[in-house]
């Protein structure tokens, strides 16, 4: 059964590039208007069970929890944003590839901040962005605009990367329900305003529009990250890190079947580069958690959270 729901886990999160730009390129739903919709409905999926079991949760927040919940909401709109653009710039199998490189950002970040990494992480971040400069670099050489949305994607990964961080923060001692709903309602009032700014209207699609914001929703946000919400409570959080990958190859594999998508062989190259590198990450991060007895003064401790987190796409 775990393989079934880990197979539909992946199918979920692997759409939601292709879907994405399917409904970007056929209908005339803005990028904005796809991220507020989808955390929209996913704050108030997560706000219902929360108000019936527990509905003091929201007046317990407390400064701390609300000051790093806006900061990962923040974040988690400006990916988006960032995301949502590149993928009507570039290939949906780089911009998913690069953006998913927020499990390599989260290292990084941790590097920057004293964490004591071992080689294998180091090693693995090497070949992962090395998978980086063979996209961008092919990219470059075929238009300005697809380098342009490699760009975007990279940016994506590394906000997601933030979000992620600052998300922990938050959840240490906010349930995922309260955490969910905060950060998702703020995420979808930070959109809005990026829409009216931006002048990328939030409704008014026609009905095709609208079922492809329900596609990318119900696939990636609801079924995707909830399969892999469930395999975490039966399988260790270093197989089902593992298993996330997949989303890599998986949306390369749906955007060649159904929107026709074909990339250099250098470009692939490059997504092998970046699985294996954040395949080497992961590894290197679990074992280096098990060998590890103390911390010294003055570093920070590892984190017991894996680096590559339920995604954001």
């Amino acid at each position: 059964m775990n393989f079934f729901f880990a197979a539909l886990g992946v199918l979920g999160v692997a759409s939601s590039g292709p879907l994405i730009a399917a409904t970007l390129g056929a209908t005339s739903v803005s990028a904005l208007a796809i991220a507020f919709w989808r955390n929209a409905i996913a704050a108030a999926v997560m706000a219902t069970p929360t108000l019936v079991r527990e509905p003091g949760q929201f007046r317990k927040i407390n400064r701390r929890e609300f000051r790093w919940s806006l900061v990962a909401a923040i974040a988690l709109a400006l990916h988006f944003a960032c995301f949502i653009t590149s993928l009507q710039l570039t290939s949906v199998a780089a911009a998913t590839a690069l953006v998913c490189l927020q499990s390599a950002w989260i290292a990084v970040f941790q590097l920057i901040r004293g964490t004591r990494h071992r080689w294998q992480v180091l090693a693995g971040l090497g070949i992962a962005f090395g998978g980086v400069v063979a996209i961008t670099g092919f990219d470059l050489g075929s238009s300005s605009q697809a380098l342009l949305g490699d760009l975007l994607a990279l940016a994506g990964g590394a906000l997601a990367g933030l979000y992620t961080l600052a998300g922990g923060k938050a959840r240490q001692s906010m349930t995922t329900g309260t955490y969910t709903t905060l950060c998702y309602g703020m995420c979808a009032a930070f959109v809005a305003v990026m829409a009216v700014l931006s002048g990328q209207p939030l409704a008014g699609f026609e009905a095709g529009g609208w079922l492809g914001i329900a596609a990318i929703t119900v696939c990636a946000q609801l079924v995707g990250h909830t399969m892999f919400n469930h395999l975490l409570a039966t399988m260790s959080p270093l197989l089902v890190s593992m298993i996330i990958l997949l989303e890599i190859p998986g949306a390369a594999l749906l955007a060649a079947l159904f929107l026709h998508e074909t990339l250099p062989a250098g470009t692939y190259a490059g997504l092998g580069l970046i699985l294996a590198g954040l395949a080497v990450v992961v590894l290197g991060q679990r074992s280096g958690r098990g060998t590890r007895r103390g911390t010294a003064p003055g570093e920070e401790p590892p984190s017991d959270r894996p680096l590559v987190e339920l995604g954001t796409d």
